[in-house]
């Protein structure tokens, strides 16, 4: 039991860091799952208020990842059709790749305020710019907190087996 823990706890910590990327993989939840796990392991140095800080920290990690797009959007001065082109945007670059995860939002968001308010090119590419912003700066929350666990995963399994 405990050695499957184990593996399910560096597993979901590994899989949580690539969900920093991949948008359709919930990052930030597996990687609090791996932590879960590894506190459940006998011997663990995980203490239970990192657990609940971990959790805090997780469900603001997730929020954030919802709320970021649509406020960068906005703050650039987008609308509904550049959120909504983003969204899109998003999804259809993953088809090619890391940069296209990096760039479908921004192309998305561009092309969804040219073709639904029909802005001008430089206010699109402004939007654009705050859409691939926002995915950059969640990215980074993303993957601060997955790092953190994913540290604290191994610190438990390094300090049960040595």
């Amino acid at each position: 039991m405990e050695i499957g823990l184990i593996v399910i706890a560096l597993i979901a910590g590994i899989i949580g860091l690539i969900g920093v990327i991949v948008p359709v993989l919930p990052g930030t939840l597996l990687s609090f799952g791996g932590l879960v796990c590894a506190y459940f392991v006998d011997g663990s140095t995980i203490t239970p208020t990192q657990l609940v800080v971990f959790g805090v920290i997780s469900v603001v990690v997730i929020l954030l990842d919802y709320v970021l797009p649509g406020y960068f959007t906005k703050l650039f001065g987008g609308t509904k059709s550049g959120i909504t082109g983003a969204t899109i945007g998003t999804f259809v670059g993953l088809l090619f790749g890391v940069p296209g995860i990096i760039l479908g939002p921004f192309a998305g968001a561009v092309i969804g305020e040219m073709v639904g308010r029909q802005a001008s090119l430089d206010h699109a590419i402004k939007i654009g710019l705050g859409s691939m912003l926002s995915f950059l700066v969640g990215s980074g929350i993303k993957l601060i907190a997955g790092v953190y666990m994913i540290y604290y995963i191994v610190k438990c399994i390094i300090s049960i087996t040595f």
